[in-house]
């Protein structure tokens, strides 16, 4: 088996972790075919699953069982990311093609109201939909975000580069070691990172903070969950700079956690929080 063919097998033991039946389907859009992964309650509102950078739709394993009892799940693999998504069409330039691409992912799959979850970069490319496009959304749930309120963290970044310049299994899990302090809970997940190394973007867009005032605009219910230890960013200056910027938004430091262990480890706290406020 290459590698690309025991990432994607490894993205598919993953799927295969999610305690409810999925349908995978294959969306136009003018960027490229979409996969996205839909299950749960067919009468419950929809919620849309934006993961992290590098991580996939199926990354939401610990989580799906308690969101899928009220609502109708979408788990998106990001365009330019690695994944199922095929971006074979009009290139990505910026976050306007991002929220233009999901402009027609819901257009597609007729998902006016729905509400809006991200991880991460997922995050960050959740928030700009919501001020390109708050009539379109529910309610906003931000988990760790990056580039939205406050800039990345230069040792951060600098752990990253080695893995990003040329990515081995071994370098994605020492990254993911020193972010976390520890190595995945659940063999699968550490299996499917590792093979992450094999795998190929197209365009993983510049994180580009959105103007102050956009969003002191925001009009969409918005929770921001700051994960305590991350290293992503520094989380108390993060949680700070959204209460000043969006000061609708509820924001919440979710003990214990860092950015690489969302939403995958220990979930049983981030699941309550997400329910609550999507009820």
């Amino acid at each position: 088996m290459d590698d690309t063919a025991a990432f994607f097998a490894a993205y598919d033991a993953v799927l295969r972790r999610w305690p409810v039946e999925v349908d995978s389907v294959d969306v136009p859009t003018p960027y490229g075919s979409t996969r996205v992964h839909v299950g749960g309650r067919e009468d419950g509102a929809p919620l849309v699953l934006l993961p992290g950078g590098g991580t996939t739709s199926t990354a939401w394993f610990a989580n799906a069982g308690a969101l899928a009892s009220t609502h109708r799940l979408y788990a998106v693999d990001l365009m330019g990311d690695i994944g199922r998504s095929v971006h074979d069409g009009a290139p990505l330039r910026g976050a306007a093609d991002l929220t233009a691409w999901l402009d027609a992912l819901f257009d597609e799959l007729k998902l006016d109201g729905a509400h809006l979850c991200g991880h991460s970069y997922g995050a960050w490319i959740a928030l700009n939909y919501a001020l390109h496009a708050p009539h379109r959304l529910g309610r906003l749930a931000l988990l760790d975000p990056v580039g939205c309120f406050t800039g990345m963290s230069p040792r951060y970044l600098a752990h990253a580069l080695p893995m990003l310049l040329k990515p081995t299994p071994g370098r994605v899990r020492a990254f993911h070691r020193w972010e976390t302090g520890r190595d995945p809970e659940d063999p699968v997940w550490q299996a499917f990172l590792e093979s992450t190394a094999a795998a190929r973007r197209s365009k993983v867009v510049a994180l580009r903070r959105p103007a102050p005032r956009d969003l002191a605009a925001c009009t969409v219910p918005a929770l921001v969950l700051l994960a305590e230890h991350s290293r992503a960013h520094h989380p108390r200056r993060a949680a700070a700079a959204a209460r000043r910027l969006v000061p609708g938004a509820s924001v919440v430091m979710l003990p214990g956690s860092s950015h690489h262990s969302l939403p995958t480890e220990r979930p049983a706290e981030l699941n309550r929080l997400l329910t609550e406020f999507l009820a």
